[in-house]
């Protein structure tokens, strides 16, 4: 690797192509490096047909895993829907759009009554246009999908109920 010394190309190419590498090998979609006053940033896009060859949740914050009732929502006008008491509900760990299915038309990751193992994907929430397919936490049925395809979702929301 050369030295980059600051006086003819102030981008250490092979730093560029180390971060694009680290962004394939783990799944992520952007990286940021800062040296000194120098800053690269190396991103890079995913469809949703990309989302099953991925490991789960490598793009996003593993999802919260709750049992019982989810939390009520700080908003004083609308009360949080309850989300069954049976089972663990999963929630959503960004704001995004919610989808159920790969792409439109495919059969959907899961339904009710499926069995699931842990880290497979349930669904996806799309933030940013950045698809960040939702682990399964743990291995149980599905007892309950709370939201519909193609709808917007807040941080925190319930998404799967799995017992």
């Amino acid at each position: 690797m050369a030295k980059d010394d600051g006086k003819d190309d102030p981008i250490d190419i092979e730093l560029v192509r180390r971060l694009a590498d680290l962004l394939t090998e783990t799944g992520l979609t952007e990286i940021e490096v800062e040296r000194g006053e120098l800053k690269i940033k190396v991103s890079r896009s995913l469809s949703i047909s990309d989302i099953e060859s991925l490991p789960a949740l490598q793009a996003a914050p593993a999802p919260a895993l709750i049992s019982g009732p989810a939390p009520a929502e700080a908003a004083p006008t609308a009360p949080a829907p309850a989300a069954p008491a049976r089972g663990d509900t999963v929630t959503s760990p960004m704001v995004g759009t919610v989808y159920l299915r790969p792409n439109p038309g495919a059969e959907p990751f899961v339904k009710p009554g499926d069995r699931v193992t842990e880290g497979q994907t349930l669904l996806i929430v799309e933030a940013m246009k950045t698809m960040n397919p939702i682990a399964a936490p743990r291995a149980g049925k599905v007892v309950e999908i709370l939201v519909d395809d193609a709808t917007p979702v807040e941080f925190g929301e319930p998404l799967v109920v799995i017992e």
